[in-house]
C-alpha cells in the first residue's frame, strides 16, 4: 500500500528543507563563490523563507494547488535563474497533478519527473552539465526504477535519497557547460555545484520525511 502525502505533510517537509538550507548557508555560499556568482544560497534561502511564511495558507490547498503556489512564490521571490527554473518546474508539476488532493508514491514520482523535465527544457540543460539537474535527474531515475521493481516505500525512499546525494557529489568531477563556472580555465572541475547540493538537501529531507512520518 502506497503512502499518502497531504498538503500539510508537504508544507512540513518544506519547513525541514528550509531549515537545512538555512543552516548550510556559509558552506553553500563558499561553494558558490568558487564556481558561480556567490548568490545562490541567498536566493534559494529567501525563496524558502517565503514558502515557510505561506505555510498556513498552503496547508489549506489541495496538493496540486500547493505545487502551483510554491511555483508562483519561487518565480517571484528567488532571483537569478534558480527562480525561473524552480518556479516553472513547480507550476508544471502542479498541472501534472491536476485534480489531486493528496500524493501517492507514484504521484510524487510523477511530480519530480515533471519538474526535472521542465528544468531541462527551460534551462536548456542536460545531466552532466554540472547543475541542479545532476541531483534531481538520477533521483527520478532511481524512483522510477524502484517503482518498476516493486520495492517497498522505505527502500524506494532510500534509493532516491542516495541517488540525489551521489548525483550532487558527482558534480565535483564534471566540467560546467553553463554559468560562470563554464568560463573558468578548469570549468569548475574539483568543486561541487552549489545548485546540485541544495537540490540534494531538498530530496534528502523529502525522503527522510516520508520514511519517518508516512511509513
Amino acid at each position: 500500500m502506497s503512502f499518502t502525502m497531504t498538503s500539510k505533510d508537504y508544507v512540513a517537509y518544506i519547513k525541514i528543507a528550509a531549515k537545512k538550507i538555512h543552516e548550510n548557508g556559509e558552506y553553500i555560499s563558499k561553494l558558490d563563490a568558487t564556481t558561480g556568482d556567490g548568490d545562490h544560497w541567498a536566493n534559494i534561502n529567501l525563496g524558502f523563507e517565503n514558502l515557510v511564511a505561506a505555510g498556513d495558507e498552503m496547508e489549506k490547498l489541495p496538493i496540486d494547488g500547493v505545487f502551483k503556489k510554491i511555483g508562483m512564490l519561487m518565480m517571484s521571490k528567488i532571483g537569478g535563474s534558480s527562480g525561473v527554473l524552480y518556479g516553472g518546474a513547480y507550476i508544471a508539476a502542479g498541472k501534472a497533478l491536476a485534480g489531486k488532493e493528496t500524493l501517492t508514491s507514484e504521484d510524487l514520482c510523477l511530480a519530480l519527473e515533471t519538474m526535472v523535465n521542465d528544468m531541462m527544457q527551460r534551462g536548456k540543460a542536460q545531466p552532466g552539465f554540472k547543475t541542479m539537474i545532476d541531483s534531481l535527474y538520477p533521483a527520478v531515475q532511481a524512483y522510477k526504477a524502484a517503482l518498476a521493481e516493486g520495492k517497498s516505500d522505505a527502500d524506494t525512499m532510500e534509493a532516491v535519497k542516495k541517488a540525489a546525494m551521489d548525483g550532487a557529489e558527482d558534480t565535483k568531477r564534471m566540467e560546467a557547460v553553463k554559468g560562470r563556472a563554464s568560463y573558468q580555465a578548469n570549468k569548475g572541475v574539483g568543486h561541487l555545484d552549489p545548485g546540485a547540493v541544495t537540490m540534494s538537501y531538498q530530496l534528502e529531507c523529502l525522503c527522510d520525511y516520508v520514511r519517518e512520518h508516512l511509513l
